[in-house]
């Protein structure tokens, strides 16, 4: 069978959905950050869980054009995109490696952080077996957030299995903090104790790694004795951070607020429009009904999109420079929003779920308020299915 050229435009057609990610506004964020710290502090910028959804590769590219010298990803599957992609920089394996993984990792040239005498042990092999002679490490201490890293009472088991590690070196030593948004959370203090414990221990020993780092965004912008000399940014760089608590409110003030700018912007188009009368009821359950005669705009995305369903009647897009509010449930495919009184709606305009439109804007905060969740989740959580568009 014969495919005809409008046949074949139509099968490789995308879905009028996708998301703009602005590589200045990436940029300034990355500025602000170093601004903020120092030109002492080096910056990691996190990329995990492909740049938090911004899209690894070439958020890194963006980042190590404005001088970016250090990526931070979970693991190995994570890298090697980055390493293919030609990033140069340092790579730092934040959550370890799986048995099997040491030999790539001394390959690429990847910074693992290790926890475990048995992590020393692979790493050592792989590095003999590939005649490597200074693979670089960071050890993570568990300071008492219950997760990954060695508890301070076994760092001599950690020692022992350094000093018969000959080729890896001791670069870095982190930790990581539960509570740094919570600005008077007693953990935090007790945290800040026991690294600094730890690395007087690390000092006795006579280990003395040149990267010490604790600091991810909450702490980097509000605690300036744990940026030590390297910090782990994530979310800042694409413009958004936690607020700020003390005694259970939210707090601000002089240096606590960064002009950073997010970089994603969320869009879609209008697939159809239906002229509903009152007391019609809309989407799956009928859980929403008109009181009036209604101009209805259906959009061509849903939760599978990663739009949380959580936001149905509740959220708001941007239409032709006006709010139009989500109405029914958010289903898989498609979501409904009343346009009503907005003049000249066709089909194919833009509606806008994130970002910001002739003054108006619809954050990932205000979706993370209403699905109770954290902007974060908002902003990993719009799907592959999604394409991303980079511009500047």
């Amino acid at each position: 069978m014969t495919i005809t050229a409008v046949e074949r435009k139509t099968r490789s057609a995308t879905r009028p959905t996708w998301a703009e990610v602005s590589l200045s506004a990436l940029g300034q964020n990355f500025r602000t950050v170093q601004s903020h710290v120092g030109k002492d502090v080096t910056i990691c910028a996190v990329v995990k869980a492909d740049a938090y959804g911004h899209g690894a590769v070439e958020c890194s590219k963006a980042l190590e054009r404005e001088g970016a010298r250090w990526f931070g990803v979970t693991g190995l599957d994570e890298a090697i995109p980055l390493r293919d992609a030609g990033i140069a920089g340092r790579i730092l394996l934040m959550t370890g490696f799986w048995r099997g993984e040491e030999e790539e990792i001394v390959r690429l040239g990847l910074t693992p952080t290790i926890w475990e005498p048995q992590q020393i042990e692979l790493l050592e092999k792989a590095s003999a077996r590939l005649k490597v002679d200074s693979q670089p490490i960071h050890l993570k201490i568990d300071t008492g957030m219950g997760r990954l890293g060695v508890a301070p009472k076994y760092l001599p088991e950690i020692f022992s299995a350094l000093r018969n590690a000959g080729r890896l070196k001791l670069e870095g030593v982190s930790t990581h903090l539960a509570s740094s948004e919570v600005l008077d959370a007693p953990s935090v203090e007790s945290q800040s104790k026991v690294f600094t414990d730890a690395l007087k221990t690390l000092k006795r020993e006579g280990l003395n790694p040149p990267i010490i780092h604790a600091a991810n965004t909450s702490a980097t912008i509000s605690h300036g004795e744990l940026r030590y000399n390297m910090v782990r940014p994530g979310l800042a760089l694409y413009g958004y951070y936690l607020p700020f608590e003390r005694a259970g409110r939210e707090v601000t003030g002089k240096g606590l607020q960064l002009p950073l700018k997010p970089a994603l912007t969320w869009k879609t188009r209008i697939l159809s429009l239906r002229d509903m009368p009152a007391n019609q009821a809309l989407g799956y359950g009928g859980t929403y009904v008109t009181q009036a005669p209604s101009r209805i705009a259906v959009l061509p995305l849903g939760y599978a999109d990663g739009l949380n369903r959580k936001v149905s009647s509740r959220g708001r897009v941007i239409v032709r420079e006006n709010y139009a509010p989500i109405v029914g449930r958010i289903s898989m495919d498609l979501t409904l929003v009343d346009v009503t009184g907005i003049g000249g709606v066709e089909v194919g305009d833009e509606a806008v779920l994130l970002g910001s439109a002739n003054g108006l804007t619809v954050s990932a905060h205000e979706h993370a308020e209403m699905a109770e969740t954290i902007p974060y989740e908002i902003l990993c959580n719009i799907s592959k299915r999604v394409p991303r568009k980079y511009v500047d």
